[in-house]
């Protein structure tokens, strides 16, 4: 099969054996070693599947699976030795991995899930209707394509990291983020002293907006959990 996929996993002696069966298979495999290098290939690359493991260096594997599927609908795959009910829910339920396949597993009963899963992401993206742009009330409109938001019909200026912002939040309408959460989503990276960068640039967004913070009419604040999008679509 010919196809794109991105391996995370930190046991080289796993990863090898994973990487040069799909390799053997025409499957063009990236490989990362750490939580943080995947979600920073995830995003540089266009994949057909990603495979995860849970017990990762720098941004564990349910962390970067919930990154990428905040973003992304693609095939996402856990690979773990952790065999806990509560582990398999969390990731199959809470997190939206289309499979949980425990260590150790059969190379051959790996393909057969990636095969599958890859197949119906190909039928899914055959028939999903995306739009360029996308109305809000309020006035607010988001050119996706071309990165731009409009008040009213005036174009606003925002900076790479304030539209990231806003697309996040739009993309998941009345899911509350932390502010932990969206720093690492944006700014990739796990740090507590960048929630005051979170703080400051989700200001200077709403500023931007004519979205005040006591009526807002798109990002509202949860007090003592995070920001979530209210806007409603026209």
């Amino acid at each position: 099969m010919d196809a794109r996929l991105l391996l995370v996993e930190d046991d080289p002696e796993i990863a090898r054996v994973i990487r040069d069966a799909f390799s053997r298979e025409g499957y063009e495999v990236t490989w990362a070693t750490t939580g943080l290098e995947g979600w920073e290939d995830f995003l540089r690359d266009t994949f057909d599947l990603v495979l995860v493991d849970l017990m990762l260096p720098e941004m564990d594997g349910f962390t970067l699976c919930r990154n990428i599927r905040w973003k992304s609908d693609i095939p996402l795959l856990i690979i773990s030795a952790r065999t806990e009910d509560e582990d398999k829910v969390k990731g199959l339920v809470d997190i939206g991995a289309d499979d949980y396949v425990q260590k150790p597993f059969s190379i051959t009963e790996l393909k057969a899930r990636v095969e599958s899963a890859i197949k119906r992401w190909h039928r899914y993206k055959g028939t999903a209707d995306f739009s360029d742009t996308t109305a809000y009330d309020n006035g607010l409109m988001i050119d996706w394509d071309q990165q731009k938001v409009f008040i009213d019909g005036k174009e606003k200026e925002l900076t790479v990291k304030e539209f990231e912002l806003l697309k996040l939040l739009t993309q998941h309408p009345n899911r509350i983020f932390s502010k932990s959460e969206l720093y690492q989503h944006v700014w990739l990276q796990v740090d507590a002293n960048g929630l005051h960068t979170v703080t400051v640039h989700v200001k200077s967004l709403r500023e931007k907006l004519g979205d005040p913070v006591k009526s807002p009419r798109f990002v509202q604040t949860v007090w003592g959990k995070g920001y979530c999008f209210i806007g409603e679509p026209t």
